[in-house]
C-alpha cells in the first residue's frame, strides 16, 4: 500500500548524508502536540480534521477510494468529498452527520508530530469532550460564522479551561458562508475574548477558515487579503505549550507490588512528572517513609533514569511500606495528602448530584468512598458567573468540596493533571458519573485528628451481653414501617436487650428539622441519621432506624458505613394502593389534593431494595406475625448467611 501523496522528504537510502538512523532520530526530535477539537453541532469540527489529514498527505489511495465512495452514500457536501468522514467513523455518526464518540488521529509534518482528538458537540455528549479534553495542550474551538458564539461554544471553553488547557484556536470557520466577510470575523472575535478573559487562556489565536474548502487550514486563502496572521497548520506548528511533564517534580503512582518472590520487590507504575535516577532519594507519600531508588527495572533492562511517560519496576534499598494507591515522590517537593478537598466538578449524568450522597472516587491508582459535602456554586457558562445551587445536572459544572473515606496523596491539578484528577462513579450502576479536578486541600481538614479510646464497641457490647445491629425499616410512608418497629424493640427491651429506634418522623422534629423534602435534603437526611445510627451501634446497641429512606445509594451509603454483617436492612413491602388506603397520618389526602409536593410514591421516587436481608409482605398479616418473622431472623446463629422472605419477595 502506498500514500497518495507524500507529506514528507521519505528516506533514499541512496542518499550518502543520510541514513535509517538519521531519519528515526530525525523523528524522535520533532516535538509533539495533543489538540483537540471542540464547540457546538455541525461548526465543523470533524470537516477540519479531515482537512488537516488530507492537505499533510496522510491518507492512502484506498483510503481516498472510500472516502469518495462514503460521500455519495452519506456525504453532505453534494458532490464533493466530505472530509468529516474520515474520523466520524460510527456508523450511526454517518447516517446522522454528528459525531458521537472521541475519535483520535495522529499525523506529521515535517515540524511536528501531533495527535488530535474529534470531540462532539451535542450537549449530551459533554462528558466526551471532557475526555478528549483531559490529554489535550491545546484546543480549537470551532465557531460557525454564521451563528457567532453558541452556547455550547462557551461550556467547551469552560470545560477546556477547567481541564487545564492554557491554548486555544478560535477557528471561525465557514467563513465562505458569510461572504469572506472581515466584519463578521472581528464581531465574533470580539465577542468570544470578551467572554474568555477569565478562563486562564495563555495564548489565544483567532483564525477565518472555511475547512470545506481549506482556506487558512494549511494554506494562506486569497478570500481573506485582510487577515494576516498565520493558517492553522503553521499556528499549530509554532504554538510553545508549556513545560512538559518531566520539568514537573517527580510522581510515581504505584499502581502494582511487584513479588515475584522472596528476593525480588518492586513498584509497578508509570512515571506521571519528573524524572528518578538510581540513588535518588524519595519517599513514600502517605506516610512520608524515606528510601533510596536501588534499581530502575524496565522490559529491557535495567535504566539508569526514568522520565515522565516511562512505564517502570522501582526497587527501592528500604522495606518501606508502599501499596497501591501510594505515591513515591520527591522529598522536598511533595504532594498534598488529605481526605478534604476543593474541585471543579464537570457532572456527565442525567440523574444530579446531589451533595450527602456518598460516590466511589477513583485516581491514577487510588479508588475511595466519598461524599460531596458542600457544593459551593454552579458556574454559568454564559459569563462564567457564580450561582447558587442545591444540586448539579447533567453537564453542569461546579466548585464542591469533597471528603475521602481516607486520606488520598495528590496535586492542584493547575500543577499536576495526573495527580489532580479524579472521575466520580456511581455506587450502584457503577456507571462514571462525573470528572473532577482539585483545586487544593480543606485547611480544616489539618486540625481534625482522630482521638485514641480505651473502650471499644466489642466491650461495650459484651458488657450488654449482645452483637450490635442496625436493622434498617424501608419502605412507603403508610407501609407500617413504625408500629413494627415500635413492637420490635418491646419485645426487644423485655427479653432484656438493649435497643434504640431512631424514627424518621421524630428525628425531623430536632436533629434533621431544618430538612426539608427535596431529593437533597432527603439524601442528607439519611446520612445524618446513617452516621447517628453508626454511633450507636458502635456503643454496643441494637439499632431500629425506621425511614422511608427512599434511595438505595444512601442505603448502600448506610450499610458501608457499618462493620460487616452488622446493616440488616427490612423491607416492609406495602403496595402504594394500599397505603393510600391506610392514610394513617392523612398525608397521602392532602398529597393527591396538591398541598404536599414532592411525596415518596407519588411525585417523588421510591427506588424497592432489591437484596434486602428481610423482606415483609404486610397486605394480610398482622404487625406481630411481621415481628415474629423478624425475631426468628435475628436469633439465627448465621444471620450474615440468611436472606428471610414472608411470600414471594426476594
Amino acid at each position: 500500500m502506498r500514500l497518495a501523496r507524500i507529506e514528507t522528504p521519505v528516506f533514499d537510502p541512496n542518499h550518502e548524508a543520510e541514513t535509517v538512523q538519521d531519519y528515526l532520530a530525525q523523528q524522535e526530535r520533532k516535538s509533539f502536540l495533543r489538540f483537540l477539537t471542540c464547540g457546538s453541532v455541525d461548526d465543523g469540527k470533524s470537516t477540519l480534521i479531515g482537512r488537516l489529514l488530507s492537505d499533510t498527505r496522510q491518507i492512502f489511495e484506498d483510503q481516498i477510494a472510500a472516502l469518495e465512495s462514503d460521500s455519495r452514500k452519506h456525504g453532505t457536501t453534494g458532490d464533493e468529498i466530505d472530509y468529516a468522514l474520515l474520523v466520524d467513523g460510527l456508523e450511526a455518526e454517518r447516517e446522522q452527520g454528528i459525531t458521537i464518540d472521541v475519535a483520535y488521529r495522529f499525523f506529521s509534518t515535517a515540524k511536528r508530530k501531533f495527535i488530535v482528538a474529534d470531540t462532539p458537540g451535542h450537549e449530551q455528549y459533554t462528558r466526551n469532550m471532557a475526555t478528549g479534553a483531559s490529554t489535550s495542550d491545546l484546543a480549537i474551538v470551532l465557531v460557525d460564522a454564521r451563528q457567532g458564539v453558541l452556547r455550547q461554544t462557551r461550556r467547551h471553553s469552560i470545560i477546556a479551561s477547567l481541564l487545564g488547557i492554557r491554548h486555544i484556536v478560535v477557528a471561525i470557520n465557514k467563513i465562505d458562508l458569510v461572504g469572506f466577510d472581515q466584519a463578521v470575523f472581528d464581531r465574533i472575535s470580539a465577542e468570544y475574548a470578551a467572554f474568555a478573559g477569565e478562563l486562564g487562556f495563555r495564548s489565544t489565536a483567532f483564525i477565518p477558515m472555511s475547512a470545506r474548502y481549506g482556506d487558512n487550514v494549511t494554506k494562506r486563502s486569497e478570500n481573506t487579503a485582510w487577515y494576516s496572521g498565520p493558517t492553522l497548520l503553521e499556528h499549530l506548528e509554532n504554538v510553545v505549550v508549556d513545560d512538559t511533564e518531566t520539568d514537573k517534580p517527580f510522581r510515581f503512582p504505584v499502581q502494582y507490588v511487584n513479588r515475584p518472590n522472596l528476593d525480588f520487590r518492586g513498584f509497578a507504575g508509570t512515571v506521571a512528572s519528573g524524572s528518578i535516577r538510581q540513588g535518588d532519594a524519595v519517599v513514600a507519600a502517605k506516610s512520608g517513609k524515606p528510601s533510596r531508588i536501588r534499581r530502575i527495572v524496565a522490559q529491557g533492562g535495567d535504566l539508569a533514569e526514568a522520565v515522565a511517560g516511562e512505564a517502570v519496576t522501582l526497587v527501592l534499598e528500604d522495606e518501606i511500606e508502599v501499596s497501591r494507591g501510594n505515591m513515591l515522590v520527591t522529598p522536598d517537593s511533595r504532594p498534598h495528602v488529605a481526605d478534604q478537598f476543593s474541585a471543579n466538578i464537570v457532572w456527565f449524568d442525567e440523574k444530579a448530584l446531589l451533595p450527602g450522597r456518598t460516590y466511589i472516587l477513583r485516581t491514577e491508582t487510588d479508588q475511595v468512598s466519598a461524599t460531596v459535602t458542600e457544593l459551593k456554586h454552579k458556574i454559568d457558562i454564559n459569563d462564567f458567573g457564580k450561582e447558587p445551587a442545591r444540586s448539579l445536572d447533567m453537564n453542569e459544572v461546579a466548585v464542591c468540596n469533597l471528603s475521602t473515606q481516607a486520606p488520598l496523596a495528590f496535586d492542584s491539578f493547575a500543577d499536576n493533571r495526573t495527580t489532580g484528577a479524579f472521575i466520580l462513579i456511581d455506587r450502584i450502576s457503577n456507571n462514571t458519573v462525573g470528572a473532577g479536578m482539585i483545586i487544593h486541600p480543606l485547611r480544616r481538614a489539618d486540625n481534625i485528628h482522630w482521638q485514641s479510646l480505651d473502650i471499644g464497641k466489642k466491650a461495650r457490647a459484651d458488657l450488654k451481653n449482645q452483637k450490635p445491629a442496625v436493622l434498617w425499616f424501608t419502605g412507603l410512608s403508610g407501609s407500617g414501617k413504625s408500629t413494627i418497629a415500635n413492637l420490635l424493640e418491646r419485645k426487644l427491651h423485655a427479653a432484656g436487650r438493649h435497643t434504640y429506634v431512631l424514627d424518621g418522623d421524630n428525628i425531623r422534629h430536632a436533629l434533621n428539622r431544618d430538612l426539608g423534602f427535596t431529593d437533597q435534603d432527603r439524601v442528607e437526611n439519611i446520612r445524618r441519621v446513617a452516621e447517628v445510627a453508626k454511633l450507636m451501634a458502635d456503643a454496643g446497641l441494637i439499632v431500629i432506624v425506621s425511614f422511608i429512606s427512599p434511595f438505595r445509594a444512601e442505603r448502600q451509603m448506610a450499610r458501608e458505613l457499618m462493620a460487616k454483617d452488622e446493616f440488616v436492612e427490612v423491607f416492609v413491602d406495602t403496595p402504594l394502593e394500599e397505603c393510600v388506603r391506610r392514610d394513617p397520618k392523612g398525608l397521602y389526602a392532602r398529597a393527591l389534593a396538591g398541598q404536599i409536593r414532592n411525596f415518596t410514591g407519588l411525585d417523588s421516587p421510591y427506588e424497592a431494595p432489591e437484596n434486602a436481608e428481610i423482606h415483609l409482605h404486610t397486605v394480610g398479616k398482622t404487625p406481630e406475625e411481621m415481628v415474629d418473622a423478624i425475631e426468628d431472623w435475628l436469633t439465627n446463629d448465621e444471620i450474615a448467611e440468611r436472606q428471610y422472605d414472608d411470600g414471594g419477595g426476594i
